[in-house]
């Protein structure tokens, strides 16, 4: 996720980065520069239309439907921005979860046991980047031990299979394996099951986003009724506007699409965009706070 300042005036009025809106519609800019001034000449210099030309009357129409727009767009920039910040939370929440996890083993599992605590130091955080693999589509090869014998008792992880499940599995089968001992109690069973079942809940909400897009017809609807009302543009106010409607027009369509464009980056948060979710960060953080726990 791209950081900022947000004291730093500067960088948002005139530094243009790789991901701003502007850079990616230049094209379209350029290509409604150049429609906008061949709209103009063809109606005020070769077919040489009167004022008294129904088409004066466009601007009227324009109004009305700048209203319908702004609704939609309001719509739509809402809705996406309430799927980034529930994945926001829903990342906070794991981040929380893993803390309380590791905390709850540190205080039931003695520190003699080096091989249980040292399991759940990798496992919880094991977790996190599985799931960032997961919602990204990635395949990623995981280790319980780094020490020989560890790579003996390597869990054989099923990269065809929910491989955040399988985590979540090997961690319950544990918390069960410390009660079967008599190493925990059932009450504290029962504490640790919550913890181990919260990051399947978390899982699941997370690709309840990602697996429920924002209805096709209705995305394509807004970005056809923005283009087909910024194509109208020049013929209306070219009367009143002359070639002044030129630069009018590319920024009418620079505000609007932009909104639509912000709107199709944030709505889905666990890509790979600037302003995605930074998992990794997170993970890694969950990852060190763990550690610092079970030390």
């Amino acid at each position: 996720m791209k950081t900022y300042d947000s004291k730093d005036l500067w960088q948002f009025l005139f530094l243009i980065r790789k991901s701003d809106t502007v850079s990616r519609l230049a094209p379209l800019i350029l290509f409604l520069v150049i429609y906008s001034v061949g709209v103009i000449i063809l109606e005020l210099e070769v077919l040489h239309i009167s004022e008294d030309s129904w088409l004066k009357n466009l601007p009227a129409m324009h109004g009305l439907l700048s209203f319908v727009i702004s609704l939609l767009l309001v719509f739509r920039t809402n809705t996406a921005y309430d799927r980034w910040w529930e994945g926001r939370k829903l990342w906070g929440s794991l981040v929380n979860n893993s803390r309380n996890f590791a905390l709850k083993i540190d205080a039931m599992v003695p520190e003699e046991d080096l091989e249980n605590r040292s399991f759940f130091k990798r496992l919880i955080p094991m977790y996190a980047f599985a799931l960032k693999d997961h919602l990204q589509s990635q395949k990623t090869k995981y280790s319980l031990d780094d020490s020989e014998d560890g790579k003996k008792k390597l869990f054989a992880m099923d990269y065809n299979k929910h491989i955040p499940n399988q985590i979540a599995k090997q961690l319950f089968a544990r918390v069960n394996l410390l009660y079967t001992e008599g190493k925990i109690s059932g009450d504290q069973l029962i504490v640790l099951n919550g913890e181990v079942s919260s990051f399947t809940d978390i899982c699941g909400a997370c690709e309840r986003i990602l697996n429920t897009p924002i209805p096709y017809s209705y995305s394509a609807f807004i970005k056809k009724f923005i283009m087909l009302y910024i194509l109208t543009l020049p013929w209306g106010y070219s009367f009143s506007l002359g070639y002044y409607a030129v630069p009018i027009v590319a920024f009418i369509f620079y505000v609007l699409a932009s909104l639509e464009l912000i709107a199709e980056e944030i709505e889905e948060p666990f890509g790979f965009d600037a302003n995605d979710l930074p998992m990794d960060k997170i993970s890694q953080n969950i990852e060190k706070h763990v550690g610092e726990i079970l030390e």
